[in-house]
């Protein structure tokens, strides 16, 4: 028999966060800490970030943000991911402050003590709030495990290595191509 939790968290408790260079989140309302990212994490969200904003240049497909920056899916679902896309068509969800609903992409890049966190926790909650695409970064195993929402749940639809040479492509950004020799240079 599990005893109910006596604190839940909400976005009003994440506003009180300290700005202490960690990344807050609240999941189902509890509350995740995780120090800020190593040097080789940087490296990689700023590779895809630029992929993502040269593609975009050109082709007004949506918006790429870089965390730290706040998706609200519920009061007491609040995530930084650290890249995610808005599609030109839900623009709308986009405000001044944060992202108020899911992304049409969101991608995480595992951390020293994020990995459970970022592949089952995190993955079951972009799943349930209907993030169309998921994509799991691993600097260690330089490789990208990517997901797709059906309408059974996600599917693991690739899972790419820069050891095969493999380039980076979705359906939500078409003719978008990153080379993971790249990415993971």
């Amino acid at each position: 028999m599990s005893l109910p939790r006596s604190v839940r968290f909400n976005y009003d408790d994440f506003l009180l966060f300290p700005e202490d260079g960690k990344r807050h989140e609240i999941i189902d309302g509890d509350h995740f800490i995780t120090p800020s990212p190593n040097t080789q994490h940087q490296r990689i969200s700023f590779r895809l970030s630029a992929a993502f904003a040269d593609f975009l240049t050109t082709h007004r497909l949506g918006e790429v943000f870089a965390a730290p920056y706040d998706v609200v899916l519920s009061d007491e679902d609040i995530v930084e991911p650290d890249l995610l896309f808005i599609s030109a068509a839900r623009a709308a969800i986009i405000t001044e402050k944060n992202i108020q609903g899911p992304p049409d992409l969101v991608v995480e890049i595992l951390s020293v003590g994020t990995r459970k966190i970022d592949e089952v926790v995190k993955r079951k909650l972009y799943e349930r709030y209907g993030v169309r695409e998921y994509w799991i970064v691993d600097p260690e195993l330089e490789g990208i495990k990517i997901y797709r929402l059906t309408d059974q749940g996600y599917v693991r639809t690739a899972e790419l290595a820069r050891e095969a040479n493999d380039t980076l492509s979705t359906p939500l950004l078409p003719g978008f191509q990153a080379l993971l020799a790249e990415i993971f240079e």
